[in-house]
């Protein structure tokens, strides 16, 4: 038997086609994924201080970086932080719609988005740390030996 696609509405695009998306459909989702940052911004006090963050360091990474790859490790490990943030931002709010009271798997799920979001801060650490440490170090040895 071969497989096939489903036919009844089981697809994740609104009109159950299997062609691409085509222009439209990518410039819609690109507003809706523009309306998504706007409300981490709006509602968000972690995501806009992980944003200012960013934009602080982002410059630093690209001066510090000595070629492309540390770039993209420097500037990638901080962007990991911001799409966690998003995801455990929807997470939250999703479990928040369903009502203040507390439930226990639903205090997991915020507390394992948030652990996500503190794992990939360690990741973060451990790239710079990896990459720019041992300069420093050399730099300060080289100034107390000067």
């Amino acid at each position: 038997m071969q497989w096939r696609w489903p036919v009844d509405g089981a697809v994740a695009d609104s009109d159950g086609g299997i062609a691409p998306r085509g222009p439209v459909g990518v410039w819609r989702a690109t507003i809706w994924s523009i309306k998504g940052l706007r409300a981490a911004w709006d509602y968000e006090s972690s995501f806009r201080l992980e944003v200012y963050l960013f934009v602080l360091l982002a410059p630093v990474a690209w001066w510090l970086a000595g070629d492309a790859i540390e770039r993209v490790l420097l500037i990638g490990s901080m962007l990991l932080v911001l799409a966690a943030e998003l995801l455990n931002s929807a997470i939250e709010a999703l479990i928040e719609r369903y009502g203040p009271e507390h439930h226990v798997l639903a205090g997991r799920a915020k507390d394992m988005g948030s652990a996500a979001v503190f794992v990939l801060m360690m990741n973060v650490l451990l790239v710079w740390g990896s990459l720019l440490g041992p300069r420093w170090i050399a730099a300060l040895g080289a100034g107390a030996a000067g």
